[in-house]
């Protein structure tokens, strides 16, 4: 039996997941919960840990992931798609022998051996800044394959992770993101920014009145405000590759 802030607690990040596809950091988790400190929520997660309704992913930041909600939610408890970051041993992103790829944007995709499609090819356009923004995204440099699971309809590319503000939300420095091609966002959601029509970063997605704010997920770098007229939103992030040397 959980608690009311218990409950509250599990199915914000739930629904957070189901929105954004990462976990909400601590300071949105106060926030939601109308705590004054974050030791309150430190306390919650660890009694929803002990009690296997969530579970703490090892050597990544606050990184959560809800394994089962209450039953009287009558919600499936199989794993949900969207952000779950895929470990891809090796070469990152290589396509095998004997398979073809092509871009997700009307290209072939990565058939296995069985005949069934398992896998799409996007293309890697440069780096992205998860900290002070860096040069804007640059062209094509080659294509990686991407389970087909991890993204929908649409145009997708790839960015290779550059700097540490987005930890909180499980992004590390020298991950693949996979962004959807999309000039629009919802608030709360990791969106790639350009400020200004030179720097490239991603962060999380904010209105600040009639402001646009982007936020990181890390206490050590603060929110940057811009006019609604400097910030074009060039996608959003759908998945998420981590290699491990």
């Amino acid at each position: 039996m959980l608690t009311r802030k218990q409950q509250e607690l599990l199915l914000f990040i739930h629904e957070r997941m189901k929105e954004s596809g990462v976990p909400p950091s601590f300071d949105e988790m106060k926030d939601a919960l109308d705590l004054a400190s974050k030791s309150g929520i430190h306390r919650l997660i660890t009694a929803l840990e002990e009690r296997g309704f969530i579970r703490r992913l090892p050597n990544r930041a606050r990184a959560l992931e809800v394994i089962k909600l209450p039953e009287a939610y009558s919600l499936s408890l199989q794993p949900k798609r969207g952000f779950s970051p895929s470990v891809i041993q090796g070469s990152l992103g290589q396509t095998g022998p004997g398979k073809t790829a092509a871009s997700a944007t009307g290209g072939k995709s990565t058939s296995s051996g069985n005949g069934e499609t398992n896998s799409v090819s996007v293309p890697m356009m440069g780096r992205i800044a998860a900290g002070v923004p860096i040069s804007a995204i640059q062209n094509n440099t080659h294509d990686i394959s991407v389970p087909m699971e991890m993204i929908g309809s649409g145009d997708h590319y790839a960015l290779e992770v550059k700097g540490d503000s987005m930890i909180e939300a499980g992004i590390l420095d020298g991950d693949t993101v996979i962004i959807k091609n999309t000039s629009s966002a919802n608030p709360g959601e990791i969106v790639v920014a350009l400020v200004d029509d030179e720097e490239a970063t991603l962060k999380r997605f904010r209105r600040k009145g009639a402001s646009i704010a982007l936020e990181a997920a890390n206490p050590a770098y603060e929110t940057r405000i811009f006019g609604p007229d400097r910030v074009k939103i060039q996608g959003k992030l759908v998945g998420l590759i981590r290699r491990y040397h």
